[in-house]
């Protein structure tokens, strides 16, 4: 009976520093958005995944001359960065309207906008043709 009880309570102790690890982890992850100007509208993506788009997505709008906007270049950047880190295939539409509808793999699929651009990054499963 002792026994059921002590871990029981060690049971309530982990759930409850799990919560506030997961809490500590939304507010880091909340301010570096900021930070990045980015928000998140529809993702399936992992964190470290979502991270990495905002870092490079950020660098490559900062390093466009003049502030202006080239988006078949940024769209090319993340893909390249995505293809090669990540493997193939990475597809990446970039602009400030447009409507999209797309079939993508799990855990491979981001749209955010970064500053007042919108991004849509998604991977699709390559298979070898059989002939």
């Amino acid at each position: 009976m002792a026994m059921e009880k002590a871990e029981e309570e060690l049971e309530r102790r982990s759930k409850f520093l799990n919560s506030l690890i997961l809490k500590k982890k939304s507010v880091e992850e909340k301010q570096q958005n900021e930070h990045l100007n980015v928000s998140v509208r529809a993702s399936d993506m992992s964190f470290s995944l979502q991270n990495h788009a905002f870092k490079c997505a950020r660098e490559n709008l900062d390093a466009m001359a003049c502030g202006k906007l080239d988006s078949k270049r940024l769209a090319l950047a993340l893909k390249k960065e995505f293809d090669s880190t990540y493997g193939p295939a990475w597809h990446c539409i970039v602009g400030t309207s447009f409507g999209s509808y797309v079939t993508h793999s799990i855990g491979g699929f981001l749209y955010f906008s970064i500053d007042k651009v919108y991004v849509l990054l998604f991977r699709t499963v390559v298979e070898p043709l059989d002939h």
